[in-house]
């Protein structure tokens, strides 16, 4: 670690002068020739292409830079390595969630003075994704595209049912119940998908809790408000049992017309919308038994690694994307994402049904705690607890205490 700290402390110092002494240079007719912006990703397959048609229109927009995609797998580790051996990108799409730890690391370059200089209101942004992206009150970076689970659902099964779409927990469990199907003791219609417990922060919020408690500092879902979640999935799986654990079979069963309601993003937009004789709608996640609403966001920003070489290239081509609406809502129609500028999201293409509960979710969405540490406890003390505790290995109490005595410590030990 402290070889590394070094590294990054001597890079960052020349990678500052190389990037205070860089100039555009000029081909043999004395034209300034564009500078070459490279810009990192783990997005890859036909993501690339929907990136690479809006950098396209960036670069055509101006004569100063020319920003080129670099599919990095592992991208926030590549950039540790790249910064250890002196190369790196100059802009990077960024996991926000991923922020605060190597804002620590010294890895991610501080835009605030950017940011005042330019002007750039950051409440034009949804305020949970700006969170995100600030660490110790110095902001990394700017949103760009966000992102919430919200209720698909299968319109052809629930007319069927003679149901409509669910607004509370008692209507989605009446309704699964009601597009439910089992032939020969066999599940062929589930009424609801549950398979993924990692959204277990979006349902204790429904149900009126947190993970975490108010200061951050301890886990706060082995709580009235965390049983009642598990005692809801314990009764939708093995008193209505209207799903199956391993009933998706790596398959998306939704897709095939065989699941009534999942939660999803808006990422399965584009590929449900090329299957034949795929009716469905979206509805805003479902509230509590007290009313209450909950929906987690992510989604990434776009980030200077602090040893970049062309700063204010990488800072024109951020400005662009994420400061102009138009922009953000050219983005949205290529790739179905969210932008995280309220202004473009506001815009009338977001208006249609096919975005619209989104956007409402986005009101009261909020992101995971932005502490150190609180990634492993969800992953490595949360979510393995739920799985048992769905797989009928364990019950609610010993999981969500388990869940607890873990998360405390991995909680205690990163501070």
């Amino acid at each position: 670690m402290k070889k590394l700290l070094t590294a990054l402390a001597t890079v960052a110092a020349v990678g500052t002068l190389a990037a205070c002494g860089s100039s555009t240079s000029k081909d043999s007719s004395g034209k300034k020739e564009r500078q070459t912006i490279t810009m990192w990703g783990a997005w890859s397959g036909k993501q690339i292409k929907q990136l690479n048609e809006l950098i396209g229109q960036y670069n055509k927009s101006q004569d100063k830079y020319t920003v080129k995609y670099k599919v990095q797998d592992q991208v926030e580790q590549k950039l540790l390595t790249g910064i250890a051996g002196g190369e790196v990108p100059d802009v990077i799409l960024w996991d926000r969630f991923q922020t605060s730890v190597y804002a620590k690391k010294g890895a991610l370059m501080d835009l605030s003075d950017l940011i005042k200089k330019d002007k750039v209101n950051m409440k034009d942004f949804y305020p949970e994704t700006v969170k995100e992206m600030n660490y110790e009150d110095k902001q990394y970076g700017i949103p760009l595209l966000v992102d919430n689970r919200s209720l698909f659902y299968n319109k052809k099964l629930l007319k069927e049912a003679g149901v409509e779409p669910p607004t509370t927990w008692a209507e989605l469990e009446n309704v699964a119940k009601k597009t439910t199907k089992w032939e020969n003791g066999k599940l062929v219609q589930a009424g609801f998908s549950l398979n993924d417990v990692g959204l277990f922060s979006q349902w204790i919020s429904a149900a009126g809790g947190s993970v975490l408690n108010k200061s951050q500092t301890k886990t706060a879902f082995n709580s009235e408000q965390g049983k009642t979640v598990l005692k809801f999935w314990n009764k939708l799986l093995n008193v209505d049992k209207v799903y199956q654990q391993g009933f998706n079979d790596g398959t998306d069963q939704f897709a095939a017309g065989k699941v009534a309601m999942v939660y999803n993003g808006p990422w399965a937009l584009a590929d449900y919308d090329k299957v034949d004789g795929l009716d469905y709608g979206i509805v805003q996640p479902v509230a509590g038994p007290n009313g209450d609403h909950g929906a987690g966001t992510g989604g990434f920003g776009l980030v200077i690694p602090k040893t970049a070489k062309y700063k204010d290239g990488a800072w024109d081509f951020i400005k662009w994307w994420t400061t102009k609406p138009e922009n953000g809502v050219e983005f949205a129609k290529i790739s179905d994402w969210l932008p995280a500028n309220m202004a473009a999201a506001k815009d009338d293409y977001f208006k249609s049904p096919k975005y619209k509960a989104f956007i409402q979710a986005m009101n009261y969405a909020k992101i995971r705690p932005n502490v150190m540490g609180y990634a492993d406890v969800e992953t490595l003390a949360l979510i393995p607890q739920l799985q048992n505790f769905v797989a009928g290995k364990t019950s609610a109490d010993k999981a969500l205490a388990n869940a607890q005595k873990q998360g405390d410590k991995i909680l205690k030990e990163a501070k």
